[in-house]
């Protein structure tokens, strides 16, 4: 085992400090959760629509079939709640052997913006009583994560991603539940997979060390009066822990832990299909994109495949309009815009002539005054996808959903996204990897060079575990 490296109390629980990265849409479910738990650390069931079962043990398909938004979104609600507390029972199943002795432990993850956040806690939390130890929460800021975890008992893993943000929740809600705090989780906006963090302030192409950051969210802790005991779960980047050993012991930033997102995914328990497992493999470094493609509006990082691909053209097949001549834009556009005026440059104008001759017939406008430029298949399949929206967040920017009285942000629905529950849905349950977003964190390349994974070697979750303790 690497020197530094010991169990601790986190959230009432011995547990090594290891916790397992909740991903999505069924990419961590009952069976990667419980055998990480049982193997000692902190096992997490997604609980992001997480999938139910029939009598048979077989996935039931998550199928909507009322004819109006806000009815689709009771039934992805129901979904959830029911996919989540059988997730949660089937993982305490795994583990109760170590759970019921106090060591391991399984969390649940949901995603603040998630359509309907509060009320899937609340249902899975409701029915599973006694055998969640905690919430990880983030994408967003969760005030009210604290009451809720409180009202049920279990305790509350904020993912924050810098110590301005800890310090806003901590003084408008956590103080007042501050002895169920059970670790607070730094997520590397730059290298963590998934929905990231980055502010407004930040430059996405000039990634900070996470050190002085770190060291900056203890200080704050610190400074506010959370407990030493209270751990800081380092999240993003995390591949072998050698290469952390300088964090180990380190009196700066009391108490680490570390948690692993994207090695999880390469595990006989993990729930993602096997054509996705074998991509892993074949990753080269920059194969990895940070984008703000993502309905949310967050920035996130995901394989840049195929589908990523087509979504950078299709923002590059991008003019500005204006609704009247003015300026540069004195040129009426003849293409892709049907008997509807709008006024483009010179050069816009011959831009957009081009992509109607290469196929692209069918402009789309956009929330900022732009036009885009699809296919008509294309076309067909973004209307039908905005149409068949079910409120999977509590603000869409695809689809325009809202998660308010109105059910609308207020703004068009943008052409140039995605419908993220369609994808993430399809990838887990079978899709093909290079035609849906492929969620990884910036080290996901490492599995072609790691030696553990030689001849695509696909380990146990408990061969990871102990593998990650011995440093390597």
């Amino acid at each position: 085992m690497l020197s530094g490296v010991k169990s601790l109390v986190m959230g009432g629980r011995e547990v090594w400090p290891l916790v397992e990265g909740g991903k999505g849409v069924s990419a961590t479910n009952h069976a990667s959760a419980g055998a990480w738990a049982l193997a000692g650390g902190v096992g997490t069931v997604s609980a992001v629509n997480a999938d139910s079962y029939d009598s048979d043990g077989r996935i039931i398909p998550q199928i909507y079939r009322a004819a109006t938004r806000r009815d689709r979104h009771e039934e992805l609600i129901a979904y959830a709640i029911e996919g989540g507390v059988q997730q949660v029972q089937r993982a305490y199943d795994i583990a109760a052997s170590e759970l019921k002795r106090g060591i391991g432990a399984i969390n649940i993850n949901v995603l603040w913006e998630m359509g309907g956040a509060q009320r899937v806690l609340h249902g899975v939390l409701e029915r599973t009583k006694g055998l969640v130890n905690g919430v990880t929460c983030g994408a967003g800021m969760p005030y009210k994560l604290s009451d809720i975890a409180a009202q049920y008992g279990v305790h509350y893993y904020p993912i924050i991603s810098s110590a301005r943000a800890f310090r806003a929740l901590w003084k408008r809600a956590y103080s007042k539940a501050a002895e169920w705090l059970g670790a607070v989780v730094y997520e590397d906006p730059w290298l963590a997979g998934g929905h990231n963090g980055l502010s407004n302030a930040e430059d996405p192409r000039q990634p900070q060390d996470p050190y002085p950051r770190v060291a900056e969210l203890r200080a704050t802790m610190r400074e506010l009066g959370v407990p030493e005991s209270v751990p800081i779960v380092m999240a993003g980047g995390v591949w072998r822990l050698d290469e952390w050993s300088n964090w180990l012991d380190n009196p700066e930033l009391g108490q680490v832990v570390f948690q692993f997102g994207t090695r999880p995914l390469l595990t006989q328990e993990s729930p993602i299909p096997d054509a996705w497992k074998q991509r892993l493999f074949d990753l080269n470094k920059g194969d990895i994109l940070l984008h703000k493609f993502s309905p949310t509006g967050f920035y996130s990082s995901a394989i840049r495949n195929p589908f990523l691909r087509s979504l950078e053209a299709r923002s590059e097949r991008q003019i500005a309009f204006s609704t009247a001549a003015t300026g540069d834009h004195q040129f009426a556009l003849d293409v892709g815009v049907g008997s509807k005026r709008y006024f483009v440059t010179r050069d816009d104008l011959n831009r957009a002539r081009a992509w109607h001759g290469e196929g692209f017939t069918e402009a789309l406008k956009t929330p900022d005054n732009t036009l885009v430029f699809v296919t008509p298949a294309e076309r067909t399949t973004i209307r039908k996808d905005q149409a068949d929206c079910m409120g999977c967040l509590s603000h869409c920017g695809f689809s325009a959903w809202a998660d308010n009285e109105g059910n609308s942000t207020g703004r068009l629905a943008d052409p140039r996204s995605f419908c993220i529950q369609k994808t993430l849905q399809e990838i887990a349950h079978g899709g093909d990897p290079d035609q849906n977003l492929a969620f990884a964190g910036h080290a996901a390349y490492r599995f072609a060079s790691d030696p553990f994974y030689s001849n695509r070697f696909v380990p146990t979750v408990k061969q990871l575990v102990d593998r990650i303790l011995t440093g390597a």
